[in-house]
């Protein structure tokens, strides 16, 4: 096989994220495993592939309740994009609205928030979706909730410089969302916010453009790691283990965070590609994924290359259920908007044990 590469730095991506592109169900699905099936030595699998919509996100509060959204990402004809796995076989939900959601993330199977473009923000309860006014014409790139009462999204448009289209954190406290101000000064202003993650509502980290990186502890925005910005690129996604490191991605960058030294430093690590999302397991291992179906990962302090594996699409966001296995979503997000053409979205799974590919329309 070939390895398709893709090329280098956000400026490539930024202006792919503004001009995204789609994809639909194959009209047959593979049946469900067999609920005694057994399980095998872990590997990469499309569980569901050719939808309408490029996924850009998963998440879930369990290994029998998954989520994975997106959407048509501008091309006309399709609407957004919200996928929900049963343990049995997967849901396409329908929120409704072109505008693509960009991040998935919640507490509980009650307390699930999507946001995405032009300022969506929507909740699901389980039972239906609910959404809210938009506090902004940006997009929101990212949202994580320490409690159903507290909440943070984040967004932006890349490279729009100063004003109010840019530096976008709201906060929700459990009644309404608001925007907050950020402690920026001139020349730290105009940059787009793309992912946020905390370990409990007073550690927050933020990051965005120009390797910004934002830390909020004892109720204060701080930054972190900008003299100078030891990220040489823009950062995609932010997480962290329970009790572990704190790692910032994006591009070709890897940066962690240790507790014990409370500093950020590089990881060296070989990317064959931009890496545009990651997440971290219970045990410390890690999951990064990115363009041209990169896949890495860190298993007992080494890193693994599963870059040569199927599928080989564009990889946008990552999750680890509570099983430990491996999440990863992506699709036609690069692509320039056409419409009524599709994005060709993939859910892929890295695991022992099979899981349904059965997509109920």
């Amino acid at each position: 096989m070939t390895r398709r590469r893709q090329p280098k730095g956000f400026a490539c991506l930024a202006s792919g994220l503004l001009a995204l592109a789609g994809a639909a169900c194959s009209p047959s699905s593979p049946a469900p495993p067999e609920a005694d099936a057994a399980p095998t030595a872990p590997t990469w699998k499309a569980v569901v592939e050719n939808l309408d919509g490029a996924l850009l996100s998963v998440w879930g509060p369990s290994s029998k309740e998954i989520y994975a959204v997106g959407g048509p990402l501008g091309n006309d004809g399709f609407e957004s994009l919200v996928l929900r796995y049963d343990g049995a076989r997967w849901t396409r939900l329908r929120p409704g609205g072109p505008a693509s959601f960009w991040w998935v993330s919640g507490t509980s199977s009650s307390d699930v928030w999507l946001v995405g473009e032009k300022g969506r923000i929507t909740h699901y309860d389980g039972r239906a979706f609910v959404e809210y006014p938009p506090l902004t014409t940006s997009t929101l790139y990212g949202v994580w909730a320490a409690s159903p009462s507290d909440a943070y999204a984040v967004g932006g448009k890349p490279e729009g410089g100063s004003g109010p289209d840019n530096d976008v954190l709201l906060h929700w406290n459990g009644t309404a969302w608001a925007r907050e101000s950020l402690p920026v000064q001139a020349g730290q202003e105009g940059r787009a916010l793309f992912k946020v993650w905390g370990r409990s509502a007073s550690d927050v980290y933020v990051v965005g453009e120009a390797g910004l990186i934002w830390h909020r502890s004892g109720g204060v925005w701080q930054r972190e790691a900008n003299s100078p910005p030891l990220a040489r690129g823009t950062l995609l996604t932010v997480f962290g283990c329970e009790s572990g490191p704190v790692y910032a991605v994006g591009g070709r960058d890897v940066l962690r965070r240790d507790d014990a030294r409370s500093e950020w430093r590089r990881v060296e690590v070989e990317l064959l590609n931009d890496v545009n999302g990651g997440a971290c397991a219970r045990d410390g291992s890690v999951v990064l994924v990115g363009l041209g179906g990169l896949k890495q990962r860190y298993v007992q302090n080494q890193w693994v290359d599963d870059f040569g594996t199927k599928p080989y699409a564009d990889l946008h966001g990552a999750f680890v259920d509570s099983e430990g296995a491996l999440w990863g979503v992506g699709g036609g997000f690069l692509g320039a908007v056409k419409p009524n053409v599709r994005r060709n979205g993939v859910i892929a799974r890295f695991g022992a044990t099979p899981v349904s590919s059965e997509l109920v329309p």
